[in-house]
């Protein structure tokens, strides 16, 4: 028998069109997938309040899922979830930083506990249960990541802006509608499922991690570093895909389920192996 495949999927741009509708033909592919025995799990940067529903809703029974950029995993626990492995990180000279060269900006922090803390509204962030604070609080505790939304801002102001600040002390990523997003140094998804293959002990070179942005590169690194597959979605940016061994189709053309139909049909371990 074939022995199981682990699958980390990205969300945004992956699994989701920019209208929050699946991606042509995933839902099929993934419930293929688990119907055979693989472990197919979420990777996304997105918080857990905002990545159950996908979970759920595309019908996925992991034991773990990655969010938070890798700096949050949760692990299921029945019919529950628990905050499994948490990175945290002192956000105060990050802050410090941005808060001199973006005053304007609205800012956000996720603490260790999944409270998110927040200066202002943040357009297409979930921040239901969080809490509006002044800008000294961000830094009053430990943190999971920091994230920044600056609306007058581009892409490659983040990129300058980054570059000048010296912003080397924490990992970070850029989104593709323009907001910074700043992980524990060292932590990003790659770091957090190969946490995760190690406690299910599965197999190194039977790995498909999938993904559409550059906070995906790290995953990238981590799945051909260790002898698997890492595919960049059609409309990613050309150093994502850089990064990646395979680039199928766009999201809109249903590239994620393109590249999970190449899996095997079948992922059961017999008896003794």
């Amino acid at each position: 028998m074939t022995a199981p495949w682990l699958v980390g999927l990205d969300v945004d741009g992956t699994i989701l069109l920019q209208d929050e509708s699946m991606s042509p033909g995933v839902p099929e592919a993934v419930a293929r997938l688990r119907d055979a025995g693989h472990e197919v799990t979420i990777a996304t940067g997105r918080s857990w309040m905002a990545t159950r529903r996908w979970v759920e809703q595309l019908g996925l029974t992991p034991e773990f899922v990655v969010c938070s950029n890798g700096a949050v995993t949760m692990r299921r626990v029945g019919d529950d979830w628990e905050r499994w492995h948490i990175e945290t990180f002192d956000p105060s000279p990050v802050l410090a930083l941005l808060r001199d060269r973006l005053p304007e900006a609205r800012y956000m922090v996720e603490l260790g506990s999944g409270l998110r803390l927040y200066t202002a509204q943040l357009d297409d962030w979930t921040l239901d249960g969080g809490r509006q604070v002044g800008f000294e609080e961000l830094a009053a505790e430990p943190v999971s990541r920091v994230v920044v939304v600056s609306p007058g801002h581009d892409e490659e102001d983040f990129h300058r802006l980054v570059s000048d600040a010296g912003l080397n002390e924490v990992s970070y990523a850029i989104g593709w509608t323009a907001w910074l997003d700043i992980a524990p140094q060292g932590v990003d998804k790659g770091t957090a499922l190969e946490r995760v293959r190690i406690e299910l002990g599965m197999d190194r070179e039977r790995v498909l991690v999938a993904g559409d942005g550059r906070n995906d590169i790290g995953m990238f690194g981590w799945a051909r570093g260790i002898g698997g597959r890492a595919v960049a979605m059609g409309q990613a940016p050309d150093e994502v895909k850089d990064a990646a061994g395979e680039v199928t189709d766009d999201v809109e053309d249903g590239g994620l389920a393109t590249a999970l139909d190449t899996l095997p049909a079948t992922a059961q371990v017999s008896a003794g192996e």
